[in-house]
C-alpha cells in the first residue's frame, strides 16, 4: 500500500507546473467551486504555508467559529497575491507534509485531489493527480457511502471510464475517474451532471 500523503507533493506540484505554463488569465477562469476562481482555490489550499496555527485560530475566532466564512475571507484576500507566491506556496514543502486536523494522510489527499480537480476539471485539462491516487481516494469516498461531502449514493452505480473501477447498483453514472472523484466532492461538471445531496 502507497503511503497516501506521498500523492500530495505531485498533485500540488503538477498543479503548480499547469498554471505557471498557462496564461495569466488562466488564473481568472471559474473553478468547480461556486463562486470561486482558479485563483481563489490555490489561495485556500495554500492556507497551511501561510497561517501558523495562532493566526489560524484568530481568523476562526474573526469567523465566529465557522470554517466557510474563514475559507471564504482568506480566499478573497489572499487571491491577490502576487502569481509567483501562489506557484511558491504550491510547491512548498509545507504544504506537502500538512494533514487536515483529524483527517491523516486520506484527509491530506482527499483535500489536494478535489481541489485540483476543482481547477482541472473547469478548465478541461488532463487531471494533475497520479492515477493511483484517484483510486485511493474513489475507494475512501465510497468507503463512507458519500458521507464526507454529503452525497447519498443509494441507488447509484459508478463506472471509471478510464479504468476499471466500479462501485454500487443501480442508476449508472460513468465518467473518467477525477470527475467521479468530483462528483463525489459535492461539484456540479461543466456538462451539468452531480449526485443526490443527502
Amino acid at each position: 500500500m502507497t503511503d497516501l500523503q506521498s500523492w500530495v507533493a505531485p498533485t500540488f506540484d503538477g498543479l503548480a507546473d499547469l498554471l505557471e505554463s498557462a496564461p495569466a488569465e488562466t488564473w481568472d477562469a471559474p473553478s468547480l467551486c461556486q463562486g470561486w476562481q482558479v485563483r481563489h482555490v490555490v489561495a485556500h489550499v495554500a492556507m497551511p504555508v501561510r497561517l501558523t496555527p495562532e493566526t489560524f485560530g484568530a481568523e476562526m475566532a474573526a469567523a465566529g467559529g465557522d470554517f466557510g466564512v474563514l475559507s471564504n475571507t482568506v480566499a478573497a484576500r489572499d487571491a491577490s497575491l502576487p502569481l509567483a507566491d501562489q506557484l511558491e506556496a504550491l510547491r512548498s514543502p509545507a504544504l506537502h507534509a500538512w494533514q487536515p486536523p483529524g483527517g491523516g494522510a486520506v484527509g491530506a489527499l482527499t483535500h489536494a485531489l478535489i481541489h485540483s480537480l476543482d481547477i482541472t476539471v473547469a478548465l478541461h485539462r488532463p487531471a494533475v493527480v497520479p492515477g493511483n491516487a484517484v483510486v485511493a481516494v474513489l475507494d475512501q469516498l465510497t468507503a463512507a457511502e458519500g458521507a464526507w461531502f454529503g452525497i447519498d449514493l443509494t441507488g447509484v452505480r459508478l463506472e471509471a471510464a478510464d479504468t476499471d473501477w466500479s462501485w454500487g447498483e443501480g442508476n449508472t453514472v460513468r465518467a473518467d475517474s477525477g470527475r467521479l472523484a468530483a462528483l463525489l466532492g459535492g461539484r456540479a461538471l461543466p456538462d451539468g451532471r452531480t449526485l443526490p445531496r443527502r
